[in-house]
């Protein structure tokens, strides 16, 4: 590590820079301006801007727009399917040199060796991972986990070098009636950063969880939503992921005014949304597509993410910051041509060198052997709860339909699109299986299950065709996990996810390619949803309204408790 003699040596001039980028124009994210001149580096660290330097190394940019690196203020790396090292070499090249993760996925499975996995894994990586500590593992007592974290248990693995703070405190509920074990959470983390979690919050339940020291939210779905949370002190991230939509909502809040107190983030988007659409770099090209001005956007997008995390060495293209530099064609297209991390350009050799993490959370899949007859609904009442999907939110109506009971059981109706919805335990603990109705998928036929169940991720599965919905689920038992979809008792298309169920050990391009065959075998039975697997996977979320299943039965989210 160069010493700071050195940094201000090449600062100055008076020695030869490490790096020089040059040909290139610094975006300022304080004016707006362009500022010509050279980008001179030092090791990791920014040394000179807006003058003529030499250097040991000396890269062209010539006709280049410099911004800093991106940052993702919250995601789930596992929803992406891979492990870290392939989404680090999925999205880096892209522009993001920060990931804000929370592997509250993997810990919902197997605890404490879930997150050290993360811990050794941001040591390597390209780009550097931020790992928050997962706050609500289970997400609520409503659902039956592989592992549970006290605060005791947090204390463990805090003083990481990848430490930022407590991740999205989802148990809003426990934060504003002051459970004792959240109080303690919360406690534990006081003087450092707290992650917000509280959809459709506001008036003094929202004064009552902010005053817990939380302040970042990404769960904002409107404007008038983000807004009240905005004027109480909180930061919004304005996330676009796979399932979870909310740019649109929120963009023309985004302004050189408010920009300041606005990040960007993906939450969960898997690789086959990245390859076709983009990651933060096109929430960067539709935002200013929009209207929202290059100066609001990249600036939300990077020091404006940076002040929210307390990130103080990084968001912009400065003297003495860490040298996270995207060189663009253009701010509009938002199109990387070169990515600087800590100095170091995210490229095929630099990917090659990074030390491997084993995996971790093999064969966790535990689940019974299931039968057609266990997705029957008993019942002895017509008057049944629908979950209504919203395509594009993970928000669900709480819908109420007529059902006729037939032989003890209510069945599909497709002409309705009225179909089963089961989640089975998987984790080994009591063999749970709770059943009920949701309507959306379009789902004419068979079957589609999957381990990737949010938070718990035991294995929720949608069908027409109980035979189906058995063959499928107990396949994913065999394949340790991951995405079936199944026809008259054939297997039409499937990805094995061997890391605890969420994660793939292939790289990121065959994982897309899977994926491709997966949508298509989904459309294949009627699906409508452009992302049925994630989809699925917040049907299971008992903490986002308003009406979610677990194995423990239908949750109504509003009133925090599970339907008799």
């Amino acid at each position: 590590m160069a010493t700071m003699e050195t940094r201000i040596a090449q600062g100055r001039g008076d020695a030869p820079a490490d790096l020089v980028l040059r040909g290139g124009r610094v975006f300022d994210l304080m004016t707006g301006g362009l500022i010509a001149g050279d980008v001179a580096i030092c090791g990791d660290t920014i040394v000179g801007i807006g003058a003529t330097y030499e250097g040991a190394q000396v890269l062209d940019v010539q006709g280049l727009t410099l911004v800093p690196g991106f940052i993702d203020t919250h995601l789930h790396i596992e929803s992406s399917l891979v492990t870290p090292f392939e989404f680090d070499r999925c999205v880096t090249p892209r522009g993001v040199t920060t990931a804000i993760c929370d592997p509250h996925e993997i810990a919902n499975v197997i605890g404490l060796d879930g997150i050290r996995y993360f811990q050794a894994a941001s040591e390597q990586t390209v780009m550097d991972v931020r790992v928050q500590l997962s706050s609500c593992v289970p997400s609520t007592h409503m659902e039956t986990a592989g592992a549970e974290l006290l605060a005791g248990d947090l204390a463990q693995v805090m003083g990481h070098a990848s430490a930022i703070g407590l991740a999205e405190v989802m148990n809003y509920p426990g934060v504003i009636h002051r459970d004792a074990e959240m109080m303690q959470k919360l406690a534990l983390f006081d003087g450092g950063h707290k992650d917000g979690h509280c959809p459709l919050l506001s008036g003094k339940d929202l004064n009552a969880y902010i005053s817990a020291g939380i302040r970042t939210e990404h769960e904002a779905t409107s404007a008038q939503e983000a807004l009240e949370k905005l004027q109480k002190g909180m930061r919004v991230l304005i996330r676009e992921g796979s399932v979870s939509k909310d740019l649109e909502a929120l963009q023309p809040l985004l302004t050189d005014l408010t920009s300041a107190y606005m990040c960007l983030c993906t939450d969960d988007r898997n690789p086959l949304d990245i390859d076709e659409h983009g990651h933060l770099d096109y929430m960067i090209r539709r935002l200013i597509s929009l209207g929202s001005s290059p100066l609001a956007v990249y600036r939300a997008a990077t020091l404006s993410a940076a002040e929210a995390f307390g990130l103080k060495d990084r968001g912009q293209i400065a003297p003495g910051k860490r040298a996270d530099i995207v060189a663009l064609g253009s701010l509009e297209a938002c199109d990387a041509k070169l990515v600087l991390c800590a100095g170091v350009e995210a490229n095929e050799a630099a990917f090659a060198q990074r030390r491997q993490v084993d995996p971790v959370g093999r064969k966790s899949v535990k689940a019974p052997k299931v039968f057609a007859r266990d997705f029957r609904s008993p019942a002895n009442r017509s008057k049944t709860d629908v979950i209504g999907i919203l395509d594009g939110k993970i928000l669900t109506e709480h819908l109420t339909e007529d059902i006729v009971i037939e032989d003890g059981d209510k069945r599909p109706d497709t002409d309705r699109d009225l179909i089963r919805i089961a989640v089975v335990e998987r984790h080994g603990k009591n063999g749970n299986i709770a059943t009920g109705f949701v309507r959306g998928f379009g789902l004419k036929a068979g079957a589609i299950a999957s381990t990737v169940c949010h938070d718990h991720h035991n294995i929720a599965c949608v069908g027409v065709d109980y035979d189906d919905m058995a063959v499928a689920a107990n396949r994913l038992g065999q394949i340790e996990g991951g995405f079936v979809v199944v026809k008259e008792g054939a297997i039409l298309a499937e990805l094995a996810l061997p890391v605890a169920g969420l994660m793939s050990l292939a790289s990121f391009e065959e994982v897309r390619d899977r994926l491709i065959d997966l949508r298509h075998a989904a459309r294949s039975l009627g699906v409508s949803l452009e992302e049925p697997f994630l989809q699925l996977a917040f049907l299971a979320l008992p903490v986002i309204p308003s009406l979610k299943i677990t194995d423990r039965g239908m949750v109504d989210v509003m009133a925090f408790e599970i339907i008799s």
